[in-house]
């Protein structure tokens, strides 16, 4: 009888150590939808579960432990998963704990806040009329965000959440630009009122004001910790905005009175995260800022790409989990803001992406105080050249797209700093 139930003990702690005990969602080109991945693994760290993400293996794959109703999720989203026993996970981890290979295995603990600030009604009301590559892929990942404006950066709320992603923004009270062919047009002429009478009602004058008030809170988020990602017109604007603090740089159209005619030698570039030595474009009828922007390439669509550096896991983990991705060479597209010249990148400044031909960056990383911030040029990543008007991205026709990964990856980012969920 001993006997019996000590075989049994031992059948039972075999069965136990051959249960597959972990999830792995693979990465490479081996995954059906590989952004829907990071909604997975941002629906599990919901749930109070950690994951791990595993730098450089295999796409940078994530991994959780194992549950059936993980399982079903994946299969509700058509996500690609191995499951694995504990063993094996185990003899991953040791692999990738090799000094001479270049991966590291992060842990993630915590479902990040995510704040997307967008003039955009909460009932899905569109004031202006583009859509944005950040709210199309977190929509598409199933990843929860709330939407945050002008009124709720000056009240303070952004301390409510831990990453802060920038609509495509004109912080330099310049509404885009887009005086010389839309402004007749009414959603220009509803933008330009909504924003003066919020001016007036915080007690500013000018809406150039008004914004260089709500990109010091940002600032100051940033400084405190928090994370801030922006695309295209909202990377350039926003150092403006810092730069050009106390300078009028908006013409009478914007702002009913002339600029400053010395703006250019009155910038302050010790107050920008990523720019510096620039020069304004004061032409209100230019589609353009700054010479920020490289406005001189010469690149044709089919040979436009741009490629993603390679960093030491162990050593530079941040800017590893900012560049995973199945490919290093990226496909291009172009914004407002479509890259970043390198002539005007600050040195202390990361560059994540870059076309050596055109002598541009087109993604870029730092930190501010105790926070970090990335800089991403253009618009959409699956749509080369968008236009006013036309019609939003169907990311169902690119599941698996490397540009897109990228803004995902800004997004889990947080969750690799240990801290607790605000209430």
């Amino acid at each position: 009888m001993q006997s019996r139930i000590i075989l049994t003990i031992l059948a039972l702690l075999i069965a136990g150590s051959l249960h597959a005990s972990y999830m792995m969602l693979p990465m490479d080109e081996s995954q059906r939808e590989h952004l829907k991945a990071y909604g997975i693994t941002y629906w599990v760290l919901d749930q109070g579960i950690d994951a791990f993400w595993l730098l450089n293996y295999r796409g940078g794959s994530f991994a959780f432990p194992h549950s059936q109703l993980f399982e079903r999720e994946c299969l509700t989203r058509n996500v690609s998963y191995e499951v694995i026993t504990d063993a094996q996970f185990n003899l991953i981890r040791n692999e990738i704990a090799n000094p001479e290979i270049n991966q590291e295995v992060i842990k993630l603990e915590v479902a990040p806040q995510i704040a997307v600030y967008t003039p955009d009604q909460a009932k899905g009301q569109r004031i202006q009329p583009w859509d944005d590559a950040v709210t199309l892929v977190l929509t598409y990942a199933e990843i929860p965000y709330e939407t945050v404006y002008d009124q709720d950066v000056l009240d303070d709320k952004l301390a409510q959440y831990d990453w802060l992603h920038l609509h495509h923004e004109d912080f330099t009270g310049q509404y885009g630009k887009f005086y010389r062919s839309y402004h007749n047009q009414p959603w220009y002429r509803e933008k330009q009122r909504n924003m003066e009478v919020l001016a007036k009602r915080n007690g500013f004058n000018k809406v150039s004001e008004l914004k260089l008030a709500v990109v010091k809170k940002i600032k100051e988020y940033v400084g405190g910790g928090g994370f801030m990602f922006a695309m295209c017109s909202a990377t350039d604007t926003y150092d403006i905005a810092l730069a050009a603090e106390g300078l009028d740089i908006c013409d009478t159209v914007f702002d009913g009175d002339p600029p400053d005619p010395n703006a250019d030698d009155k910038l302050d570039f010790s107050k920008t995260f990523a720019f510096e030595n620039f020069t304004l474009v004061k032409n209100p009828m230019e589609y353009e800022h700054s010479s920020i922007d490289n406005k001189r390439r010469k690149v044709v669509p089919e040979q436009d790409y741009f490629t993603l550096f390679d960093f030491s896991a162990k050593w530079d983990p941040i800017p590893t989990m900012l560049t995973q991705n199945h490919t290093r060479t990226v496909k291009a597209f172009m914004g407002q803001t479509t890259s970043f010249d390198k002539g005007q990148i600050k040195s202390s400044v990361i560059q994540l992406g870059d076309f050596k031909g055109a002598n541009e960056a087109r993604y870029i990383h730092s930190t501010h105080g105790e926070g970090f911030w990335t800089f991403y040029g253009g618009h959409d990543p699956e749509d080369y050249r968008h236009y006013i008007t036309d019609p939003d991205m169907d990311l169902s026709l690119h599941p698996g797209s490397p540009g897109y990964r990228l803004i995902l990856n800004n997004v889990l980012f947080p969750a690799a700093k240990k801290k607790k969920r605000k209430t």
